[in-house]
């Protein structure tokens, strides 16, 4: 937890900003690299303004630490790159991530003195086909490695006479899928990709759970990951080829309750998942201790097959909490918006793609990214992961249990924070859902957080900028996330 700044929500001892610099980040890594245990550490070129030299800085400002603990073999930084079929401003950062891994592979050489390429991963996210993880591949391969043998002009020298020769010889490309559509079929485009690339012994496939859930509700999402994670398996054992599947989860409830203190039930919940992201509210806003024992616990345990799950009944359940979700954030969007503003950044983003289906058909909604739109709910005591579930009945929700045993455990722990003197806020029909909803789960509501709720609505109601700030990380300390 954060000694620096009590007053914030998941900004770590050697941050001195409210919002995590690029040079920070980098520390960032090594902490969590050296104290907390964690072996890979994302670096996003797509999604925020990162250090394009950190395994330089890593390297030799922690060189005692990268002798013992190799980059590459033991400890690794993965690149997640822009997709250019979607984020096309951002496409040429592509380019420029692939074009450094032959320079971080001269670093790391010259480090180590042996050819351990040091960064050798990308992630593509909002994946949807074989096609881009493709192109990813075949233009290093082709553009990069092949290319160094090619002469400058005429009789020239080649590429590589001229600059040195450029290696790794390939590379591994890792998909994020996102939307519905690219979970439910991740398994066709990982097969094809499998195939057309003939890889024989492993493949990662990472699955989002953030912004699903802001697209088709939380339990939705959850089904539809554990769906694709069975799928993966059924694929496994088909091509022999080891799968290892991603899955990307926050601290919050809705957008996957991972925290240290849930290591265990992630765990039972999703046997067959071989890497949990640790975001910052995992990080920082728990007793380092927890967070260690916690990473250790996911480190010593062994993946197993995945939890079983019945198809159509869950896509039919999909389907049908889908579309009372998404009828349910056109009635709350307002107040949303109306809030986030006041949600603290905490960290240096780019503008990131809308990935809210419908929004973008329609043209009407817009919401805020995930972060921001969970704080903004939770912070009014109206905990979003209720959303979408007024239309279950007992019997729907024990087939859920069937493939998503921790489903009470999940919306039981969001509803501490609701507020139902706040609901009226929303409008009746919200007020009707909620309480609908609610009425299928056992809680406890959390005294603390809901008096802080009132006292958020009261100064938002009253355009008290400070009030609310001050309230939202009044709240986001109690439930020891943000968003």
């Amino acid at each position: 937890m954060s000694t620096q700044h009590p007053d914030n929500v998941a900004i770590p001892h050697f941050s001195n900003n409210t919002c995590m610099t690029g040079d920070e980040e980098i520390h960032e890594a090594f902490h969590s690299f050296s104290t907390l245990g964690i072996d890979e550490q994302l670096w996003d070129a797509e999604g925020k303004e990162v250090d394009n030299f950190v395994v330089k800085k890593l390297l030799s400002r922690h060189s005692v630490f990268f002798k013992d603990k190799k980059l590459g073999k033991d400890k690794f930084i993965t690149l997640r790159v822009p997709n250019p079929e979607i984020e096309k401003d951002e496409g040429k950062i592509l380019l420029e991530a692939l074009h450094s891994i032959p320079r971080n592979f001269d670093i790391g050489k010259k480090f180590y003195n042996s050819e351990i390429p040091p960064l050798f991963e990308v992630v593509l996210p909002m994946c949807s086909s074989e096609k881009g993880i493709i192109r990813i591949q075949e233009y290093y391969k082709n553009f990069i490695i092949k290319a160094q043998h090619k002469r400058i002009y005429n009789h020239d020298l080649t590429i590589a006479q001229w600059l040195g020769k450029l290696q790794p010889d390939s590379i591994r490309v890792t998909p994020l899928f996102e939307t519905k559509e690219a979970i439910l079929n991740a398994d066709k485009y990982v097969e094809k990709y499998i195939k057309y690339e003939k890889i024989k012994e492993m493949q990662r496939v990472w699955f989002a759970r953030s912004d699903p859930a802001l697209n088709y509700g939380s339990t939705s999402t959850v089904l539809l990951n554990k769906i694709a994670l069975m799928k993966l398996h059924l694929l496994q054992e088909k091509l022999s080829v080891d799968i290892l599947p991603i899955l990307g989860c926050g601290t919050a409830p809705f957008r996957g309750n991972f925290k240290p203190t849930s290591v265990e039930a992630m765990m039972k919940g999703y046997p067959s998942v071989q890497t949990f992201t640790a975001q910052s509210a995992f990080k920082y806003d728990f007793p380092e201790k927890e967070v260690i024992a916690g990473v250790e616990k996911i480190n010593s345990t062994k993946r197993k097959d995945p939890l079983p799950i019945d198809f159509n009944s869950s896509l039919k359940l999909i389907e049908k909490m889908e579309k009372d979700y998404q009828q349910s954030i056109k009635l709350v969007v307002s107040k949303i918006n109306m809030i986030s503003p006041y949600v603290p950044q905490r960290r240096k983003r780019k503008l990131h793609i809308d990935l809210f289906g419908y929004a973008r058909q329609q043209g009407k909604i817009q919401l805020p990214r995930a972060i921001n739109f969970c704080a903004s709910l939770y912070s009014l005591g109206l905990p979003p992961d209720i959303l979408g579930l007024s239309v279950l009945k007992q019997s729907d929700l024990e087939l859920i249990r069937e493939g998503y045993k921790n489903i009470d455990l999940d919306v039981s722990e969001a509803l501490h924070y609701l507020n139902k003197d706040n609901l009226s806020f929303f409008g009746p029909e919200i007020e009707k859902r909620v309480l609908k909803a609610a009425e299928l789960f056992d809680f406890e509501v959390h005294e603390e957080h809901k008096a802080v709720t009132s006292t958020i609505l009261l100064a938002l109601k009253k355009h008290d900028k400070l009030a609310v700030e001050e309230g939202i990380l009044a709240a986001g300390r109690i439930r020891r996330f943000l968003g």
